[in-house]
């Protein structure tokens, strides 16, 4: 469905909203190539890690060191959900979008709370049984007056930002069958980019573009190369259409190279003697031209994985210097458990050093991982090895602040026992070819999670923060000195960006905070949003951890929180 150009059209549509309850956004300011391009100074967070760096860093300097123990909550929502709320607050002007476990989309104005308008995608016909671990969803992306938001059930919607009108929706894989979209899009001149995941479904993940006006697909690129494809050859015969590689976290994007960086998500089955080769695009951050969606080059953070260290972790642009060299850098902290920087010009490795316990990428030969073949699973041999398959960190956002120099790393402290299982592929149903349980990790004694703060020119630690509980909250730092992130127990945390002091927790929240925490100014006045929401992999596949008497109790239930001075 096309945006109608008929003004009665529109003035009816509003005249129904408001007799519906409905909200129409006042002064909403289109999102422009040139708005989207200078993100990092807007007052608003106009797309998921605020810019195309992903940073997670705001230049807001109104709650700082000095002032930040004044914050007070002055606004709050309750979904009415119990599963996990993942998402960042979206602001433009004062008008924020945030998602909903289930694919609710909900407008508020920023400043106050007051609800715009709602909608929910309709899931009834969906079984949402296959998507793995929890129903949740990571935000939306806006272009011009819309906003958009991927499915459960693979649609892509556009709406219109002021009154929540459909515009299009358009459909891009078959539902129930192992594949689901739970990233937040991003637009890149005009095209609205999303990846597909599924890599525990034996799903054949893609990247592809839609027109940000009609939803018409531009460009796919699969994350598995075909036999005559670059790379393709890295797979046994036929292995490549049942190979994962999803890509379901949202990617980078370059303005000065022109270039997307998106990362690649496991191999498929997890079993990879079923699968000798590289396995390429798997466990990878690749770079693509946004035009046409090519592949440029690609980096491989773990070669033929059989652990499931997923690579899609968000990658940062920020420019370091290693031992003396200045560089262009792209960081990115992976689940196996290595902070490694590449050159994102040409994909060489900077340096990778370990920011977790990790044993199954045992060290580097001519910038390329190594992994240790005595923790290789088979079906006649158990291993244990670190870090779990839940990574030295999962998909939580780091953030990196150019003040600092540092990068805020939420942290996994784990290890697992994992053994080969048989497994043929059938659609619809798992295919891992594993059985394994998390555990504590025996060389980390203070707890499951930290939240750790790394020197980007050197890739060592420069403070830890230890929890007896784990830490599964998005980073985000701020001008003001300050490092935000919510925590298991319910709290909004606000740090010394450059100690690592405690500075303020927020009062109890209802629930444990997997959420993004975002930042916005209105008329002069900065606020921070963040939800708490318990859920996601940890209580799921979290074996020991989530048997924990002290994890298993969080509580659940979908709340946000805003707060400022």
């Amino acid at each position: 469905m096309k945006r109608s150009a008929s003004l009665r059209q529109t003035t009816l549509f509003v005249a129904m909203l408001a007799l519906s309850g409905g909200v129409v956004a006042a002064d909403y300011a289109p999102v422009t190539d040139a708005r989207l391009g200078a993100a990092a100074t807007d007052n608003g967070w106009l797309m998921y890690r605020r810019d195309y760096t992903s940073s997670g860093y705001a230049p807001f300097e109104g709650i700082n060191t000095a002032n930040v123990t004044g914050l007070k909550q002055v606004w709050d929502y309750k979904t009415g959900f119990d599963q996990g709320h993942e998402a960042p607050p979206i602001v433009n002007g004062d008008t924020m979008f945030i998602t909903t476990p289930k694919n609710e989309l909900i407008a508020f104005q920023a400043s106050t709370g007051k609800q715009l308008w709602k909608y929910q995608h309709d899931l009834s016909k969906v079984g949402l049984k296959t998507v793995c671990c929890d129903v949740v969803n990571r935000g939306v992306a806006l272009y011009g007056n819309d906003v958009y938001m991927a499915t459960l059930d693979n649609y892509v919607v556009a709406l219109d930002g002021p009154t929540g009108k459909v515009v299009w929706k358009q459909q891009l894989a078959p539902s129930d069958k192992g594949t689901a979209m739970t990233l937040a899009p991003l637009v890149v001149k005009g095209k609205v980019i999303v990846g597909l995941s599924g890599g525990e479904y034996g799903a054949r993940g893609f990247i592809t573009a839609l027109d940000a006006k009609t939803g018409k697909t531009l460009w796919k690129q699969y994350t598995i190369p075909a036999p005559n494809e670059p790379g393709g050859k890295t797979w046994p015969k036929g292995a490549y259409k049942t190979g994962g590689g999803g890509a379901w976290l949202t990617g980078t994007y370059d303005t000065d190279t022109d270039t997307l960086f998106w990362g690649v998500g496991n191999p498929g089955p997890w079993l990879a003697t079923l699968r000798p080769g590289d396995n390429l695009y798997t466990d990878s951050v690749i770079a693509m031209n946004p035009a046409t969606g090519k592949i440029k080059w690609h980096y491989q953070y773990t070669p033929n994985d059989t652990w499931d260290y997923d690579g899609t972790n968000e990658t940062v642009l920020t420019d370091i210097t290693y031992e003396g060299t200045a560089h262009k850098a792209l960081v990115s902290a992976s689940r196996n458990g290595w902070f490694y920087a590449i050159d994102r010009v040409d994909g060489k490795l900077i340096y990778a050093k370990k920011f977790a316990t990790a044993t199954s990428v045992s060290g580097f030969k001519d910038g390329k991982p190594v992994t240790d073949p005595a923790l290789r699973p088979t079906v006649d041999k158990e291993v244990f090895t670190c870090p779990s398959f839940l990574g030295g960190k999962n998909w939580w956002p780091i953030s990196v602040d150019p003040q600092t120099h540092m990068a805020y790393v939420p942290t996994m402290h784990t290890c697992m026992t994992i053994k080969g299982a048989t497994v043929a592929y059938k659609a619809g149903l798992p295919f891992l070819g594993e059985t394994f349980k998390v555990v504590a990790d025996p060389a980390h004694k203070e707890g499951w999670g930290s939240v750790q703060a790394i020197d980007v020119n050197t890739g060592e630690q420069a403070w830890t923060h230890p929890s007896k509980l784990p830490w599964n909250s998005g980073m985000l730092s701020t001008a003001g000195g300050l490092l935000f992130s919510g925590s298991a127990d319910g709290h909004l945390y606000a740090f010394d960006a450059k100690t690592g002091k405690v500075l303020w927790t927020s009062p109890q929240m209802t629930s444990g905070s997997i959420g993004v925490p975002s930042t916005w100014v209105v008329d002069g006045k900065q606020y921070v949003g963040i939800y708490a929401g318990w859920g996601g992999a940890t209580p799921i596949w979290g074996g020991d951890m989530a048997k924990d008497e002290a994890v298993a109790n969080i509580p659940v239930g979908g709340h946000l929180y805003v707060f400022s001075l």
